[in-house]
């Protein structure tokens, strides 16, 4: 009587077992049930942050006098600066350099002819379009050296929103393009996954060391594009 009680539980089991593999196969989606496709959506931003180094390059033959003739002419810039309602939290000081200069004769030791001092400020302006006003005030201060003029967007995420509903808009016109070519139409989306946010670094202005310039330097900040991308797995029908 065991016996036969065994044996019809095997047999239950060899009943079943086809029985719920082939409804894991139907719950499971198939690789053929979808496609996987990237979007890119683009945005224009007009730029909120302006920035450019100025600097002050003396020579003497001793450190200190080289030293005392930067500080003052620094001291000149920064306060110039100031005047045009700067605030502090936006001047920087970004480098610092003394370099003896030194004269080298063949079979000689080399003999310090004077010393070289450099300091750089590093600007940042709320109002891009003023830039070429502050640039002006720096070398009527005194500065010889200025680096460039670099604009920026300071939150992406203005653009953000615009830019990914393209990116899913661009993403779905692919899919849609693939099934159509395999006789088959989009369905929804599956699967969706944010890219990172594509900045372009900040565009330089460079202006030559000795530049004569004119009562405003004459500054375009333009516009900067930020690119977003996804990523989406569509269903198939």
């Amino acid at each position: 009587m065991k016996m036969k009680t065994t044996r019809s539980w095997v047999a239950l089991v060899a009943i079943l077992c086809p029985a719920r593999t082939a409804l894991a196969q139907a719950a499971a989606p198939r690789e053929a049930d979808s496609v996987s496709v990237s979007g890119v959506g683009k945005v224009m931003l007009t730029p909120d942050r302006a920035s450019f180094s100025a600097g002050v390059q003396t020579l003497a033959a001793s450190v200190q006098v080289a030293l005392q003739e930067n500080s003052a002419r620094v001291t000149a810039i920064v306060a110039a600066l100031r005047k045009l309602g700067l605030a502090d939290k936006d001047i920087r000081t970004s480098q610092v350099s003394i370099y003896p200069q030194q004269d080298h004769q063949s079979g000689k030791q080399p003999r310090i002819t004077g010393y070289q001092v450099s300091n750089t400020v590093t600007v940042t302006l709320a109002k891009p379009a003023e830039a070429g006003r502050f640039l002006q005030a720096v070398v009527d201060a005194g500065a010889n050296t200025v680096s460039g003029v670099s604009f920026s967007v300071s939150d992406p995420a203005r653009g953000r929103d615009q830019a990914l509903q393209a990116a899913y808009a661009d993403a779905r016109s692919k899919a849609e393009t693939l099934a159509k070519a395999s006789g088959r139409s989009v369905g929804r989306a599956l699967f969706i996954s944010e890219g990172s946010a594509v900045m372009p670094p900040p565009r330089p202005m460079a202006y030559a060391r000795g530049l004569e310039m004119q009562a405003s330097v004459p500054v375009e900040p333009g516009e900067e594009e930020l690119t977003f991308s996804v990523s989406v797995t569509f269903e198939l029908k």
